[in-house]
């Protein structure tokens, strides 16, 4: 079984790594650490040095616990959202985990939802939590 972990390092994200750590540890499954940024310009060069740290980190943690598990920073100029539901499908993963965060529906309006995109365009089920 191969379960995708939208993972930055951010507090939503690690409590979806806590939950895929329990599922992994229940099915004895491979974790994918994916996060994704629309570009990868030198200004942006900051933050994906530190997804990247997290993500690291991530993946010592969960090899000290025996879970298997690779790590994916993605930039391939899509919108994080279209990004990672296509990612899952080209890997043929068989399940998403990812951490949200409430906000409000004027912020969903304007800004959209990356979790939303997910959970309704992904092939695969999608588990969440905060």
């Amino acid at each position: 079984m191969k379960i995708m972990v939208c993972y930055t390092g951010s507090r939503s994200s690690r409590s979806a790594l806590n939950l895929a750590i329990d599922r992994a540890k229940r099915v004895n499954c491979k974790l994918y650490l994916v996060a994704s940024m629309e570009k990868g310009t030198a200004q942006e060069q900051e933050e994906i040095n530190k997804i990247e740290e997290e993500q690291q980190r991530a993946a010592e943690k969960l090899k000290k616990e025996g879970i298997e598990c690779e790590t994916h920073l993605l930039i391939r100029g899509l919108a994080p959202d279209e990004d990672l539901v296509n990612y899952a499908r080209e890997e043929g993963m068989d399940e998403i985990v990812l951490g949200i965060r409430k906000r409000s529906r004027m912020d969903k309006l304007i800004f959209g939802s990356t979790a939303q995109y997910v959970i309704l365009n992904a092939d695969c089920p999608v588990v969440t939590t905060k």
